[in-house]
């Protein structure tokens, strides 16, 4: 990946029945760079792609490919010929799946040699060679967006929009298909903006991850740094640090913000905010250890402690939610082993533990 950027765009804003649903001031994509786009229903994701891709006018704003603005008319009809979209409904027209697949290099004026080429390579990448004559239209789900990812990536495109292409497929799937696009993504290093509700999908896929929120970009950057630090508490909330703190800043000792939380209660976090400072302490449940009295913490270097009672256990499948009352609620996230094996049940005494690198505090206004 190239830090050249293939996509850029200024201002964007749409509006409906006087509501803006998208206000982008900037946005790049860089070459060979897979950007994923999360954020809840209704927060404009959907829309963001349209207009990137072409399909969708905006409001105001522009948009430019390779440094070129695309001002509407011949050259967004030239470039969008360039581009490929993958929709979360496969779209296949009454044919055979080879006739799908080759369809968007047809439509394009290639070569009959390289139509063959091209279509023959993708229907094997995608392992559906032995569904090559097959109707589309009996296809299962999963084999239909084979073909549809087929289709797209057969034309070589500038970039790949895909718009929650995996959200109506069965879980097995959806899991087989997400290692799949990651290994062509990276192999072809094809610069590609996908759509997703599936924090796993993101962080699998993403180079970069966007997190929208009320037709806006609120946070971007590294998966590891969106989902460690995220830049706000609706963020915080929606990309999986279930456990949300009020507090306020005791002291700061050298890096390490001292955090008054729920009366008498202290924990350790890495910030140099000083004291004073109000904030929300973050904390996923991932990244909490649930130890009993019984079977104690081995040595660890979690300088946070704190002790208190399981309120309640949510199993769902491998593991298990264990929410905590340690004088702030808890939410922790282990193994559904782990919990029989410590007997965990309402009412038991327990001790939650985490690391101060753990904690993520967000000043509060």
């Amino acid at each position: 990946m190239t830090t050249e950027p293939v996509l850029q765009a200024s201002g964007l804003t749409i509006d409906r029945a006087g509501r803006r649903i998208l206000d982008v001031p900037s946005f790049q994509l860089a070459s060979g760079e897979v950007l994923t786009i999360i954020g809840p229903n209704g927060s404009g994701k959907t829309t963001l792609i349209q207009c990137l891709a072409l399909l969708l006018k905006p409001d105001s704003g522009t948009i430019s490919y390779y440094g070129r603005r695309i001002a509407g008319g011949r050259s967004a009809l030239h470039q969008r010929r360039r581009l490929a979209v993958v929709f979360q409904a496969p779209l296949l027209l009454s044919g055979t799946v080879r006739y799908n697949v080759s369809l968007g290099l047809r439509l394009r004026g290639f070569e009959h040699n390289e139509i063959a080429v091209r279509t023959n390579r993708w229907l094997e990448r995608f392992g559906i060679s032995g569904l090559a004559e097959r109707q589309a239209a009996t296809l299962s789900s999963g084999e239909a967006q084979r073909a549809s990812l087929a289709r797209a990536f057969a034309l070589t495109p500038d970039v790949m929009f895909l718009d929650e292409p995996f959200a109506a497929l069965d879980a097995p799937t959806r899991q087989a298909l997400t290692a799949e696009l990651s290994q062509v993504l990276r192999e072809t290093q094809t610069t590609t903006v996908l759509v997703t509700h599936d924090r796993n999908e993101a962080v699998a896929l993403g180079d970069r991850v966007a997190v929208m929120m009320d037709g806006q970009v609120r946070q971007s950057g590294t998966p590891q740094s969106v989902f460690t630090r995220p830049a706000d508490e609706a963020v915080a909330a929606f990309v999986g640090a279930e456990n949300i703190i009020p507090g306020t800043v005791d002291a700061q000792n050298g890096g390490v913000a001292v955090v008054s939380v729920a009366g008498d209660r202290t924990i350790d976090a890495v910030s140099d905010l000083g004291a004073g400072t109000s904030v929300a302490a973050c904390l996923r449940p991932e990244d909490i250890t649930v130890t009993t009295a019984e079977s104690p913490a081995s040595a660890t270097s979690a300088r946070n402690r704190l002790a208190g009672k399981v309120v309640s256990l949510s199993p769902s499948g491998a593991q298990t939610r264990v929410h905590l009352d340690c004088g702030v609620g808890l939410t922790a996230l282990i193994t559904t082993r782990s919990c029989h094996e410590l007997g965990l049940m309402p009412g038991k005494e327990v001790t939650a533990s985490f690391k101060a690198t753990s904690v993520h505090l967000i000043p509060r206004r």
